[in-house]
């Protein structure tokens, strides 16, 4: 693997609408994020990814794009994006967005002359295909639920929308198509952009001809999930290839995938040396117990289920590349609240889940609020929930039969909205997120949680993730932690997360007990030093033996 400018640096994601609001809206804007750059700085980030604030109706929270060149009013306009671009700069950092270009909105300009003339220039712009016996083209369920196809009024005509109605599908098939977005994107790297995390991309090539691909359904609503289709797809590499070379290359930009499904021995043209992308995510432990009936039907993933998700990737990947490690982000719970039991959730634990992230090989991204340990929110209603997804799982539940109070519990947990309540920083009104009133609740948890009481607390978690990123750019350590190899250690025994990374020179060993009673741990030879530790003590039982406290995460050379 060759070394690149990114590989050792540290990752944030901001979702904007929910991070800091400076004109009392209760929405955060591009201000807020400038206003908090020297609070990421201390953190130790050097790489912010923005997820989506251009123009957008927000069906999806702005991941239906009306505008790919122009920044919505609610987070400000490009003048404020100029200064965040500048100030990041200044500061040595780097400033992604989002580049959702498997479909846009429909209140963009192409979709609107599609449907003005549906057999015209612009319905070659998306996917229009004839209804089939009355019906529409295929079975094909949305992710969002329901059919991915929306009739086009006074017409026999259906348009495809693999997510929200309101956002469909971008014909890649069309050169035309590829050809604007490939200018727009050179657009924003000539403006300063260090890169992009590129959405559901591989939603990009849909089977084809399209009418032909009807499957058997999976569900009693007759309709068949987009995976199976997405099977079947034929030439995604060539897209991706292009779309690199007509873009990223020119730029040597940032890109970090969001891939699902892949195939281990599609992985190098993913993210190996010459690589559709720089990074893509590790999922493996966020889709771990999914279910294709639904979310009440989703199994709880354990400490050893964890261990062996996040082992299983560091095997796969080796040296191809680098990948991107998570322990949330917006489409996610409170990762803390979903990988650690409730009885056993304490600061120690969630030191613990982030210093088993950071130790791992890959690039670590930090989600917004995870530095200081923001947990799931207690909904008490369906009322409280925002997000579009939650609402068709919860109608999925009643469907299978739960009744409205189970539904509503099977599906808070993984709600979306978990992640997308507003930044705490401190314990004032509105957690300091707003002056106003706040677009989605605060969890009431923020007199609890905030990174006012936590910034000068030597031992709080937000200093704990200054100590990890800190780490990781320490001379005499960095070379071990970015780049050396992952070994996994005692894998066999149970909540027990240990492994070693090593390079020709050093060998750290990383132990965690993933679980509240304490552990011996045999070592594999004598410890040199202790690096880093989240108790007060290291209770070495022998020169061999070491006792481990519940949640207990521990680094050392040997």
């Amino acid at each position: 693997m060759k070394k690149k400018w990114w590989h050792g640096k540290v990752a944030y994601q901001i979702y904007p609408k929910s991070f800091n609001d400076t004109t009392g809206s209760g929405i955060g804007d591009l201000r807020g994020i400038t206003e908090k750059l020297d609070y990421l700085k201390d953190l130790g980030v050097d790489i912010i990814w923005l997820s989506p604030c251009y123009c957008s109706p927000f069906a999806d929270q702005g991941y239906d794009i009306s505008d790919y060149y122009n920044i919505d009013p609610v987070f400000g306009n490009m003048d404020d994006m100029d200064e965040l671009l500048a100030e990041a700069k200044k500061r040595d950092m780097y400033i992604l967005m989002d580049l959702v270009v498997n479909h846009c909105s429909d209140e963009h300009e192409w979709f609107k002359k599609a449907m003005e003339d549906p057999d015209g220039e612009y319905g070659k712009y998306f996917y229009i295909e004839e209804g089939k016996d009355g019906k529409e083209p295929n079975n094909w369920r949305s992710y969002f639920g329901g059919s991915a196809w929306e009739k086009i009024p006074g017409t026999n005509k259906y348009y495809l929308h693999l997510f929200h109605k309101k956002q469909p599908d971008l014909n890649w098939e069309n050169k035309k198509v590829r050809e604007e977005i490939y200018t727009m994107i050179n657009w924003w790297l000539e403006r300063g952009l260090a890169g992009f995390r590129i959405d559901a991309i591989i939603n990009i090539k849909k089977a084809l001809p399209i009418i032909d691909y009807c499957y058997p359904p999976d569900r009693e609503d007759g309709f068949v999930e987009t995976h199976r289709m997405l099977k079947d797809a034929i030439g995604v590499g060539d897209f991706l290839t292009e779309l690199k070379n007509e873009t990223f290359a020119k730029h040597d930009a940032f890109t970090v995938g969001e891939v699902f499904d892949e195939r281990e021995e599609d992985i190098p043209l993913f993210i190996g040396d010459d690589g559709y992308f720089s990074s893509m995510f590790d999922f493996n432990e966020t889709i771990f117990g999914k279910s294709k009936n639904g979310w009440y039907d989703c199994k709880p993933i354990t400490p050893d289920d964890y261990k062996r998700c996040c082992f299983e990737t560091q095997e796969k990947i080796g040296d191809i590349g680098m990948i991107s490690t998570i322990i949330e982000n917006h489409d996610e719970p409170r990762g803390v609240s979903h990988y650690i039991p409730a009885d056993e959730l304490s600061e120690t634990a969630k030191k613990f889940l982030g210093t088993m992230q950071f130790m791992l090989r890959g690039l670590p991204f930090i989600y917004q609020g995870q530095e200081i340990g923001m947990e799931n929110v207690n909904f008490t209603s369906m009322d409280q929930i925002d997000d579009i997804s939650t609402r068709d799982q919860y109608k999925v539940a009643i469907e299978a039969g739960l009744s409205p109070e189970e539904a509503f519990a099977a599906v808070k947990h993984y709600s979306r909205d978990n992640s997308r309540t507003p930044f705490q920083w401190d314990d004032s009104k509105n957690a300091g997120f707003t002056t106003g009133t706040p677009w989605l609740m605060v969890s009431p948890d923020y007199k609890r949680i905030n990174a006012a009481s936590q910034i000068n607390d030597p031992n709080s978690l937000l200093s704990h993730y200054k100590k990890l990123t800190a780490l990781r750019k320490d001379p005499e350590y960095t070379e071990t932690v970015v780049y050396g190899k992952t070994v996994p250690y005692l894998p066999e025994v149970e909540k027990l997360m240990a492994f070693k990374r090593v390079t020709d020179n050093q060998t750290l060993l990383v132990l965690g007990n993933f679980g509240i009673k304490p552990q011996t741990v045999k070592l594999p030879s004598k410890c040199k030093k202790v690096v880093l530790n989240n108790v007060e003590n290291v209770d070495f039982v022998s020169d061999t033996e070491i006792r481990l406290e519940g949640y207990q995460a521990l680094i050392i050379e040997i």
